[in-house]
């Protein structure tokens, strides 16, 4: 089971802040990411691969993506 953040409504840098937050926790190998921005879709892949985890799927959804991230 996934761990999921949902950035939705947070303005930049917030969901960056939130996903590496759950990165360094290290709690769970998979992350979905809620983001209803191009920007924060962007900026949140750009984070998750500096960190060397993987950026599995980009979803498109109604209110914004839904980003499938795994930790190596």
């Amino acid at each position: 089971m996934a761990v999921t953040i949902d950035a939705r409504g947070l303005s930049c840098p917030q969901p960056v802040l939130a996903t590496l937050k759950e990165i360094k926790s290290g709690s769970d190998p998979e992350i979905v990411i809620l983001v209803d921005t191009d920007t924060s879709k962007e900026n949140v892949s750009r984070a998750v691969e500096s960190q060397g985890c993987t950026v599995k799927a980009v979803q498109s959804e109604e209110e914004g993506y839904k980003i499938l991230v795994t930790r190596e």
